[in-house]
């Protein structure tokens, strides 16, 4: 995995000033380009896996919405998390004011502590920073 040293630039954070690695992304892939990997493992038509992608999307994503946890096996567990600000007394609290947004939490599998997805990453230094 590719990283750059970047300068944390926003004054509200403690952290202000000092120097922190983050990820270096290349490329984005689609979901096309999944779904044509997963065909040609599975000897598939893609169009099959494309049919299974779209409705577990769907599935996964009415759980979510309805606030259930999602685990899929050798994967993770995902779930939504609201992000809201802090009031000082209970009865201030409005959804509509407080409530900022919604975000997605993924937590990968793991089997005795150890998660497969982050096995095998190395790191090294982008040499177009």
């Amino acid at each position: 995995m590719k990283y750059r040293i970047k300068k944390e630039t926003k004054p509200t954070l403690p952290t202000y000033g000092k120097y922190k690695a983050v990820a270096v992304h290349y490329q984005t892939v689609e979901s096309r380009q999944i779904v044509k990997e997963a065909a040609q493992r599975m000897g598939t038509h893609p169009s099959n896996v494309r049919g299974v992608l779209l409705s577990l999307a769907e599935v996964i994503n009415n759980h979510l919405r309805e606030g259930d946890r999602v685990r899929l096996e050798d994967w993770g567990m995902m779930k939504l998390e609201i992000e809201s600000e802090k009031v000082d007394n209970l009865k201030d609290f409005k959804a509509k004011k407080h409530i900022r947004g919604v975000r997605l939490h993924f937590l990968p599998a793991s089997n005795e502590g150890t998660q497969a997805l982050y096995q095998g990453i190395t790191f090294e230094k982008d040499k177009n920073e």
